[in-house]
């Protein structure tokens, strides 16, 4: 069953969107050669706390910690350590989450630790993130949910991988419906699979957390012996972004960026929804 929201359901997940911004935009501050994910783990704290938020992240499922940060070939779910030190040239995902009043907001970021990047990594986020805005802008009434896989996977497939070869669409893991909890039906696939259907319409009140991750290589991976860790089985390094977003009566609402998607879509032809917090 997809949880449909009203308008005032809809204003608190985009309060707790708003925490969530704050939250990415305060650990890429910090996300610097010398730290540890683990003192990013701490920022995160600190900015839920200032917020008097709950963290969605800690805990579920027994995760350890407040927010995942992966490093290089780790995909996703990477867990905050003091033994992970960020070195100039990393590659770095942050997701994490937030609780206002029993509402949920969800959303991850890839970020360049130092410089010295490769084009080919600073391609491969440009083209994972700007995937993520191109499901997005797939967010219309009268649309299906494949309709949004489909955006995503008919970006990346579009995009000339540097060097030549494929970009990896990862299989296992993709974007969900949110709300009352962080991971909610339906399942988003970030790639058409027609076995799936097409899967509901999409009509106001539905709430997706839509997050492509995309690798230089494969799009397989295996989950390390901590049962979190999730690593590109070639090893390629890889790039994760994800919004949490409302579907309304005036268009979509990006419920985790901080101007409600509206400078973003503006730029693809779409009106974003009116801030209910504005």
């Amino acid at each position: 069953m997809v949880q449909i929201k009203n308008p005032e359901q809809i204003a608190k997940m985009r309060e707790a969107g708003l925490v969530v911004a704050a939250i990415h935009a305060a650990t890429r501050e910090a996300a610097v050669p010398g730290a540890t994910t683990k003192d990013l783990d701490q920022v995160a704290r600190k900015v839920l706390a200032e917020h008097d938020a709950k963290p969605n992240f800690l805990g579920y499922g027994g995760f350890p910690a407040t927010i995942c940060t992966s490093v290089n070939e780790v995909v996703v779910h990477g867990i905050p350590s003091d033994e992970v030190v960020l070195k100039d040239g990393d590659v770095i995902s942050i997701d994490c989450g937030a609780i206002i009043d029993g509402w949920h907001g969800d959303a991850a970021y890839t970020a360049f630790v130092g410089s010295g990047h490769s084009p080919e990594l600073v391609e491969l986020s440009r083209v994972t993130e700007e995937s993520m805005w191109a499901g997005i802008a797939a967010m219309k009434q009268g649309n299906r949910l494949v309709d949004v896989s489909r955006a995503i996977e008919t970006y990346i497939r579009r995009q000339p991988k540097p060097g030549g070869g494929k970009y990896g669409i990862i299989e296992d893991y993709g974007g969900h419906g949110i709300g009352t909890e962080m991971h909610m039906d339906p399942h988003l696939l970030n790639y058409v699979d027609r076995r799936r259907g097409k899967g509901p319409k999409l009509v106001p009140g539905f709430c997706l957390a839509i997050e492509p991750m995309v690798s230089l290589g494969t799009p397989r991976t295996e989950v390390l012996s901590d049962d979190w860790t999730v690593i590109t089985t070639d090893g390629t390094w890889s790039s994760h972004w994800e919004h949490s977003v409302a579907l309304t009566e005036q268009g979509p609402l990006v419920l985790t960026a901080p101007d409600g998607g509206r400078a973003k879509l503006g730029e693809l032809g779409i009106t974003a929804a009116p801030d209910p917090l504005a």
